[in-house]
């Protein structure tokens, strides 16, 4: 089957699909960051998702779309959030949802997709292997796999984001998303350039999961090892055979940049000082702010929350 590229008319069609399976974005103003920039700072609070990430949205679209065309059973891989909102969604409309993740993933993110119903193989060496092998229990089964990022349904979920975005703050000059494969940010970017075109959007890598970053200036995807990082959302390489979201992030991203650890984790203190418990993925835009002001002194800038903290889901 041949899929058409995201694009605002299938990013439009993916925001009436979800609608029913989607929480209306939560915004606040970050009164510290504000100060701290000498602008407007507005954090957008995807972490109060169901599943507790963005990856509601994706997962939605995709599966339904699916569904639509009569599918039996999901694969999905991920590093935990994208395969928890696919079960989500999968198993509330009766489809059997087999898991694969890495065997270094959480024992607690495991654990919550068993309680979802789940079945998981969590022997994966890293998620491209993860991917590898949903897809081929996916073609042995007849069953549909749902990539966690390369996938055109996943990113036109993820694009009505942007959407949101763009309608909750009229008059936005930045946008600040963090960058693992390239889901969100090449989804949201197609968004936000047809709602706001003098918008800019930033993508923002972990400094140990830098793939879009090394993709970016190699001029092709390439292979990153798998490191530690607070920001574990974020880890992984783009796969050898990706189809969609470097493009995309190349055409419709204006910058990706790469932000520490320390950065990061005090990003997220901060963010949980402000009552937001989030992952360290979903304190990375956040923290490329704070650790650059000037460039956003004057401006209207809405940062991406992407994730609630393990702890912190429902």
């Amino acid at each position: 089957m041949t899929f058409a590229d995201p694009s605002p008319s299938t990013i439009a069609t993916a925001r009436t699909r979800i609608a029913p399976h989607v929480r209306p974005l939560a915004t606040r103003r970050s009164e510290s960051r504000s100060t701290l920039v000498d602008g407007d700072v507005v954090l957008a609070l995807e972490n109060e998702q169901p599943t507790g990430s963005f990856k509601i949205r994706g997962a939605a679209n995709a599966v339904l779309s699916h569904l639509e065309r009569g599918v039996t059973g999901i694969t999905t891989a991920s590093t935990g959030n994208h395969a928890r909102a696919v079960a989500h969604i999968a198993l509330a409309h009766g489809l059997p949802v087999r898991a694969y993740v890495s065997r270094d993933v959480s024992d607690g993110r495991v654990r919550g997709l068993h309680a979802l119903g789940s079945e998981v193989d969590p022997s994966a060496a890293d998620q491209t292997e993860a991917i590898e092998r949903a897809q081929a229990y996916a073609d042995e089964h007849g069953h549909a796999f749902v990539p966690p990022f390369d996938d055109p349904d996943v990113i036109s979920g993820q694009g009505t984001l942007g959407l949101d975005v763009a309608d909750a703050l009229p008059g936005l000059d930045i946008v600040v998303v963090p960058v693992s494969g390239g889901g969100l940010a090449s989804g949201l970017a197609i968004a936000v350039k047809t709602a706001l075109p003098v918008a800019r959007v930033i993508g923002v890598c972990a400094e140990r999961a830098p793939a879009m970053r090394a993709a970016l200036d190699a001029g092709h995807p390439v292979d990153v090892p798998e490191r530690e990082t607070v920001a574990d959302s974020l880890r992984g390489d783009l796969g050898p055979d990706n189809r969609y979201t470097f493009r995309l992030v190349r055409d419709f991203v204006d910058e990706v940049a790469t932000i520490g650890e320390d950065s990061i984790l005090e990003a997220q203190h901060e963010l949980r000082r402000d009552g937001l418990a989030v992952e360290g993925a979903a304190a990375a835009a956040a923290a490329y702010v704070s650790a650059t002001p000037a460039a956003f002194a004057g401006l209207r800038t809405a940062v991406i929350v992407s994730g609630a903290a393990d702890d912190a889901r429902s």
